[in-house]
């Protein structure tokens, strides 16, 4: 895996865990950590979905993002034309 393919489900990890933190995005601004903190910062045991949705989304998302980079890779990439993508190059 190259250094860059990673990159935005990096970004968007980051984010949400900053946004969990209280110390991202400011809070009227919706995003999925804010979502996340904001649940569990105003009870004492969180409603189940207002934490479970949200965290079930950024982890699909991520691995779209991923998985859609994968395949641009497979496409793109000179190296791997004529090759079976599925085995280890060393």
């Amino acid at each position: 895996m190259e250094w860059w393919e990673s990159r935005l489900g990096v970004a968007i990890v980051i984010e949400a865990s900053l946004g969990f933190l209280g110390v991202g995005i400011p809070p009227p601004t919706p995003t999925w950590g804010n979502m996340m903190g904001g649940a569990v910062a105003n009870v004492l045991i969180p409603h189940w979905p207002l934490v479970v949705f949200p965290g079930v989304t950024i982890t699909l998302v991520v691995l779209a993002f991923n998985f859609f980079g994968d395949a641009i890779r497979d496409v793109f990439d000179p190296k791997l034309r004529g090759s079976n993508s599925l085995t280890m190059k060393t």
